[in-house]
């Protein structure tokens, strides 16, 4: 179990997905700012790669971009996860709270999905998650249209939420109010 905080991009990188998030949405600064309880000028900063949001202000960042399945279509995206007949599930990209799971995924957990929907599932991951994430930036992970990261993790199993030694592929993927989700396979268990 990782108990480390939760840093799952560079902060300034952060700023960029902010400056994303905020166009799609139709946002301008002052009005992030205003929310934030931070200057237009400290958005813009951020956004520019000239300086980092502090790690209180990285949590406030997260909070704010979290990914939710508001609309119809991404709606139907947590839908299609859970009927999927293989162990898949869908995470916020920058809180990892689940946001949707298959039935193949949670026949293998030790809570219903109705108690696991909305928790952070950081707590759960390997060290090789954790060092996959380490590496998310340097891979190409936020910039537009990222491939798919596959990788080889250990096992967990004495958890809630239990991960076999297996192969893992990520995709990220844009929800229509411009948040990322990441939808998270489990390719074969050992």
């Amino acid at each position: 179990m990782n108990d480390a905080p939760l840093l799952s991009c560079d902060a300034r990188q952060l700023g960029r997905s902010l400056r994303l998030w905020r166009s799609v949405r139709r946002l301008k600064q002052g009005a992030v700012a205003a929310e934030l309880g931070v200057s237009q000028t400290t958005v813009s900063r951020w956004e520019s790669g000239g300086s980092a949001p502090t790690f209180d202000e990285q949590q406030a960042l997260r909070r704010l971009m979290a990914a939710r399945l508001d609309s119809a279509a991404d709606f139907e995206l947590g839908r299609l996860v859970e009927r999927a007949p293989v162990p898949v599930h869908l995470i916020c990209d920058l809180s990892h709270r689940l946001l949707a799971m298959s039935q193949g995924r949670e026949r293998h957990c030790r809570l219903p999905r109705s108690q696991l929907i909305g928790r952070a599932l950081w707590c759960y991951a390997t060290p090789e998650i954790v060092a996959q994430e380490a590496q998310l930036d340097a891979r190409g992970w936020y910039e537009p249209a990222p491939d798919a990261i596959e990788f080889d993790t250990g096992s967990a199993v004495e958890q809630d939420m239990p991960i076999w030694s297996s192969r893992m592929r990520w995709v990220r993927i844009q929800l229509s109010d411009g948040s990322f989700v990441r939808l998270s396979e489990t390719l074969g268990v050992d």
